[in-house]
């Protein structure tokens, strides 16, 4: 079965979509106004120096003072790894090809002091009520390399077992390597010939020195370089062989992509398919975003087991239970059974999810110590497409695992979801912003089915408020495009997610 990356793109925000085996893998959502500045390089302002934690506070045009620990300063290289190895390059907490471990870092009041012009990196974006992570230590990545301009090593991806290849690369690295900087080989390097790696090289070559040539004239808090919007951005993570299709709804996306694939080799470029039809293109691939079955707590399993989720500040716990499974012979048959199968399920949900820091897995009692060793494993090998790092240890006695997985951005709870005005805190509700946006884009499937008809949306006041700041523009292009009037009606009584759509031709109305 094909791997799709669906990207749909609506004048709200992105959503993406990668499909494995006929699943949904993952899920990414980003809003134009809210973008992701994961990768941007600023020239920002030491605020503050924090000695008692080894931090400062560096003012770089974000919502928010951004956080410089005294590892991320200067060219440290102990923590730098964890920043565009994260995503693919680490495994097992190791970091490639060992390179050379550094002195401790000297007192962050000996390197930084406010009012301190500095050069840093996005390499985690701000979440919750956090502020962004950054680093000096710049990385810029292409597809098949990253360039470290300030860091002199050169290194390949863990995740290319193969020896032989990993050689060549070696090989290939030490006939590109510059004075200036390093090179780290991605994994999507196996198998490129020298000149592909060479033109990836130069151009990223060439957009350091803009960059720098940019920091020259600028005056802090300054944006010098912003990373791909998050529809490139994903194809560049994620494009490999294993995906068969990229399919785009947008045309200026489509071409936006097609010149970037088409830099890379014309061979990706023919992966790349448009998507035109009036049906909208999740629905057409038969991919719902359900959001209350996104993130519902409760996950079923085939065998009629379940999971519930449930985070915290501190942790995401998991339990596995047995449910509505009764097995057909012994009990602990029918325990393995049901845990093998929640070991694969979590993997999944914590990738769809994008669920990050300390986990802790509640398994079915299993008295064999094979088969608890049996559970881990496969629990191993299904998190090993996942891109964030993963450390998993052995199941114990009480049938708990322990594990933790990166945080590479907001979890899928986070970006869509608020803490519930009612129920003080104790569950979680869709965002007006969240609900808005769905409706829009169902909006424009209704004007795109019926043409000239009127469309009467009722909606909680909140999300009509954001209907008019947000929504006025692409009702007005509804309106003109499909000749259908749209009407907005307040209702303070509706559950803020609930919203109502009727149709009216005339005299006969259609709900």
């Amino acid at each position: 079965m094909a791997n799709l990356l669906l990207i749909s793109v609506a004048e709200c925000d992105t959503r993406i979509a990668l499909v494995e085996e006929g699943r949904l893998a993952e899920f990414f959502l980003e809003r134009h106004s809210q973008s992701d500045p994961t990768g941007n390089i600023y020239l920002g302002r030491v605020a503050k120096v924090l000695p008692g934690l080894g931090a400062a506070f560096v003012d770089a045009g974000l919502s928010r003072p951004g956080y410089l620990f005294v590892e991320e300063v200067s060219d440290r290289f102990d923590d730098f790894f964890n920043f565009w190895l994260k995503d693919e390059e680490q495994e097992s907490g190791q970091i490639p090809d060992s390179p050379p471990r550094r002195l401790p870092p000297a007192p962050i009041e000996d390197l930084l002091h406010e009012g301190q012009e500095v050069l840093v990196q996005v390499f985690r974006g701000p979440m919750g009520d956090k502020g962004a992570r950054l680093t000096t230590n710049i990385s810029l990545p292409g597809h098949y390399l990253v360039f470290m301009p300030n860091i002199m090593h050169l290194g390949v991806s863990r995740r290319i077992a193969d020896e032989g290849e990993r050689n060549r690369l070696k090989t290939v690295l030490e006939e590109l390597k510059i004075p200036e900087g390093g090179l780290i080989a991605r994994t999507a390097s196996q198998g490129q010939s020298s000149e592909t790696l060479a033109r990836e090289r130069d151009y990223l070559l060439n957009l350091w020195h803009s960059l720098k040539k940019k920091k020259e004239t600028a005056s802090p808090p300054a944006l010098l370089h912003q990373d791909y919007e998050a529809a490139r951005r994903v194809v560049r993570e994620l494009l490999g062989p294993e995906i068969d299709r990229i399919v785009v709804d947008d045309a200026a996306t489509y071409e936006q992509i097609g010149q970037y694939l088409e830099s890379r080799s014309p061979l990706y470029r023919n992966r790349l398919e448009f998507y035109d039809r009036p049906e909208a293109i999740f629905s057409h691939f038969g991919l719902e975003i359900d959001w209350k079955r996104l993130l519902s707590p409760r996950v079923w399993l085939k065998s009629g087991g379940y999971l519930m989720f449930d985070t915290t500040e501190a942790l995401t716990s998991i339990d596995v239970n047995t449910g509505r499974f009764v097995g057909r012979h012994q009990f602990q048959e029918t325990v393995l059974k049901t845990d093998l199968e929640a070991a694969r399920e979590i993997a999944r949900q914590l990738r769809l999810r994008n669920i990050g820091g300390l986990i802790v897995i509640d398994f079915i009692d299993l008295e064999n110590a094979a088969h608890r060793e049996q559970v881990q494993q496969t629990l191993v090998e299904a998190c090993k497409p996942d891109r964030a790092k993963t450390t998993i240890l052995p199941m114990s006695s009480l049938g708990l695992v322990e594990m933790t997985r990166q945080r590479l951005r907001d979890s899928l709870a986070q970006t869509a979801t608020e803490i519930c005005g009612c129920c003080g805190g104790l569950g979680r509700t869709l965002t007006p912003l969240t609900v808005a946006h769905d409706l829009l884009r169902q909006l424009a499937g209704e004007a795109r089915e019926f043409p000239g008809a009127r469309l009467l949306v009722s909606v909680h006041p909140q999300v009509a408020a954001i209907l008019k700041e947000e929504g006025e523009h692409l009702m007005n292009r509804l309106s003109a495009a499909h000749q259908v009037k749209i009407a907005i009606s307040q209702q303070p009584l509706f559950p803020r997610e609930y919203f109502e759509i009727q149709r009216e031709w005339g005299e006969e109305r259609e709900t």
